[in-house]
């Protein structure tokens, strides 16, 4: 899937992503490849998995 950073709260290590489905997903630095890359407005690929709290971003990763 794929996305741009809508939110990005790097001291916190952690963001959203709004994807091409129109929908927000979280993410967290422990589920991205190039967290220290992304700024709000990245261009990014990912894959979502079921979380307590609604799907979440994985293996986020900045596009080039």
């Amino acid at each position: 899937m794929s996305g741009t950073i809508k939110k990005l709260v790097a001291e916190r290590g952690f963001g959203f992503i709004t994807a091409e489905d129109g929908n927000d997903y979280f993410f967290h630095r422990s589920g991205s490849i190039d967290f220290d890359r992304l700024d709000t407005g990245s261009k990014v690929s990912f894959v979502t998995e079921p979380s307590a709290k609604g799907p979440r971003a994985t293996n986020v990763r900045a596009e080039v």
